[in-house]
């Protein structure tokens, strides 16, 4: 009996909800050709692409400028024509990768899983693991990459396969370091676009912190959630007046006030801070949890596929966290719609991962991505499509230097 696509869709979704058993009342002949069919998919090739998108305009944090997302797009093709799709979003003042850092890695791993079972994928995670410590971001393509096939594969959206129900929920938009005017102008644009939560980057001046944080919240009211990131840049000394000042602002929390290698720093800042303290760039993986758990250095954390590599080890964190019983939330760097969208299926599929960052693309000049998540008034839709439920414009491929 030989399978069409469409039956082999049909049966290796049903074959793997069988596991083994005849429970699902599958035709023998039927369950057989399932089990087969998962254990001949192969990986036969790997596209890798530059993904340059241009920003707006120049995006400023505490501790580097970001003038356009020069990214990786990866394309992993397997024998029964399922096809997944993956993105890497190097910045490199955090992560420290650059888009040719991450090309390199990825023509690594492409010539690591070429011929390998892509639903394999924690076995595929462990043999390319060890590039998670220079290039997260490329890791992170790869993994996403391999989900986006096994919901294919299965038939479901990626967070119904994880075990997520949460669809449609909120996320907050960022106003980067500017002028006061220019940021006060941009917070009540966002809000007067419908967004209930902004986030405003901080972490240079206190004082000048304070003022640009204060015409934010005259210029958008009280309802309005604010939380902050000082991306580093503070001391500790600066963390704690800038925190207390901060305090009849209403901050939500204050992400990463100080190094991220200094717990100690963090632990200090948190025990003297009215406003909580959230982990980001001390924050990669999840022995890093368990890590910033033992030190007390923070009250939750932001996980970042970028920084992790990829949605395995962003679940692993949130375990981690949950164990601990503390709330996560899940941002991003200058993703297009693409790695965004994996992003929000992780949030989708975790009850401790409270909050959501995924405004990475709110700057691109362009949006090359076909279906994913939609944003509307800072509320986020997923897809029912399934996989992670992207595509990316044949048109806007044509474009792009091939790796």
């Amino acid at each position: 009996m030989s399978l069409t696509r469409k039956g082999f869709l049909k049966a290796l979704g049903l074959g793997a909800l069988a596991a083994g058993s005849n429970a699902w009342g599958l035709p023998s002949e039927a369950l057989e050709d399932a089990r087969a069919a998962v254990k001949r998919l192969k990986i036969t090739g790997v596209e890798i692409y530059l993904f340059d998108i241009a920003l707006t305009s120049p995006f400023r944090i505490a501790i580097g400028v970001m003038n356009a997302a020069n990214d990786l797009l990866v394309r992993v093709r397997t024998d029964q024509g399922l096809v997944g799709l993956g993105e890497a979003c190097p910045f490199p003042p955090i992560t420290g990768e650059t888009q040719a850092t991450n090309a390199a890695a990825a023509r690594a791993i492409r010539d690591m899983i070429v011929g390998q079972d892509p639903l394999a994928i924690d076995d595929l995670l462990r043999k390319i693991g060890p590039l998670v410590h220079s290039n997260p971001s490329a890791v992170a393509a790869f993994d996403m990459a391999l989900f986006d096939i096994l919901g294919k594969a299965a038939g479901l959206p990626l967070f119904r396969l994880l075990g997520g129900s949460k669809s449609v929920f909120e996320t907050d938009i960022t106003t980067g370091i500017d002028t006061l005017e220019a940021m006060a102008a941009e917070s009540k644009r966002y809000a007067d676009m419908g967004y209930k939560t902004l986030k405003v980057k901080v972490g240079l001046d206190p004082d000048e912190d304070f003022a640009r944080l204060e015409a934010i919240r005259r210029a958008v009211g009280p309802k309005t959630a604010i939380r902050v990131d000082a991306n580093q840049g503070w001391t500790v000394p600066q963390a704690v007046y800038a925190l207390r000042k901060m305090e009849p602002l209403a901050i939500e929390f204050c992400e990463q006030p100080v190094l991220a290698s200094d717990h100690a720093g963090m632990r200090a800042v948190r025990a003297q801070s009215p406003i909580s303290i959230m982990a980001d760039e001390s924050l990669y993986g999840p022995a890093d949890a368990i890590t910033l758990i033992r030190a007390e250095a923070c009250d939750t954390f932001n996980i970042k596929l970028m920084k992790s590599g990829g949605i395995l080890n962003s679940i692993r964190i949130a375990h981690v966290a949950g164990a601990a019983n503390m709330r996560c939330m899940v941002g991003c760097m200058l993703e297009s719609n693409l790695a965004l969208t994996a992003a929000a299926h992780v949030v989708a599929s975790q009850a401790n991962i409270v909050y959501a960052d995924l405004d990475g693309n709110s700057e691109h000049a362009v949006d090359p991505v076909i279906g994913g998540m939609t944003v509307r008034a800072g509320t986020l839709t997923l897809p029912e499509t399934p996989g992670l439920g992207c595509d990316i414009d044949p048109a806007f491929v044509k474009k792009l230097q091939k790796v």
